[in-house]
């Protein structure tokens, strides 16, 4: 996995930026209903979609909470005094304290199912019933747009996608939480060219191929003889669900 104290400074302008932060936070709101009071952002990295939800509805209290210092100090400028460090399998909140959770581009990152079962108990946990979880799933398959990239790296050892979307919502439903939504958006500039996808290579940003692994440059030589190495293919488009706590009798 990536070191994402490192990655921090230049996670934003590596993957899309604002123009992908706002088709990310578009596509969350559309699943929240409004008005919502509390919302925690888990797995916030730079605050730089999280920004976005609380700038959108004004009435909207939002707390981010990410589990590595560099990302967390970076949107704690974003968003000051609601940015706490946590991790997720682990959150230090109370039960039923927030009225929306989201999770985007969390899932994927984490190492075991039973890391990711983790997770969504949590979510679960700490949002009020009635309140709505919504979080990205099979990160990894939306980045398969069909290109000429996407074949030369076919065969490409991969770890087992942890984020898949029949996991998440049985993971989801363990907790008691109903699936009510789904919508997609799209990975606005992130489309990949074989320039970059070589230096991402080389980076070490595909996990099952470490820089010094003689598979990278294999790799990275067949991505040397693809035309137009600097024009980027399609963008990918990733994927949302939501789900809904039930009411119960305790619920005022």
């Amino acid at each position: 996995m990536l070191d994402y104290d490192k990655e921090a400074g230049a996670y934003d302008i590596t993957r899309g930026g604002e123009p992908r932060a706002a088709a990310a936070a578009g596509a969350v709101l559309g699943l929240i209903p409004d008005p919502t009071g509390r919302l925690l952002d888990v797995a916030c990295g730079t605050g730089i979609v999280t920004r976005r939800l609380a700038a959108a509805r004004p009435g909207l209290r939002v707390t981010g909470a990410d589990l590595t210092y560099g990302m967390a100090r970076m949107a704690a400028v974003r968003l000051p005094g609601t940015v706490v460090l946590a991790d997720s399998r682990r959150l230090p909140f109370p039960d039923r304290a927030f009225d929306a959770v989201t999770s985007v581009w969390l899932l994927h990152l984490l190492d075991e199912p039973d890391d990711v079962r983790a997770a969504v108990a949590e979510c679960a946990r700490v949002l009020r019933p009635g309140g709505v979880y919504v979080t990205t799933v099979d990160k990894a398959a939306a980045h398969d747009v069909g290109s000429d990239i996407d074949a030369v790296l076919a065969p490409r050892p991969r770890r087992p996608a942890r984020d898949q979307a029949a996991a998440v919502e049985s993971y989801a439903t363990e907790q008691g939480l109903l699936p009510v939504g789904r919508s997609r958006f799209p990975g606005v500039g992130q489309g990949r060219s074989p320039r970059r996808t070589t230096a991402d290579l080389r980076r070490g940003w595909f996990t099952q191929l470490p820089p010094d692994d003689p598979r990278t440059e294999h790799f990275a030589a067949l991505l040397a003889t693809l035309p137009d190495q600097d024009r980027p293919r399609p963008d990918p488009v990733f994927a949302l669900r939501s789900f809904r706590k039930p009411q119960d009798d305790r619920t005022p």
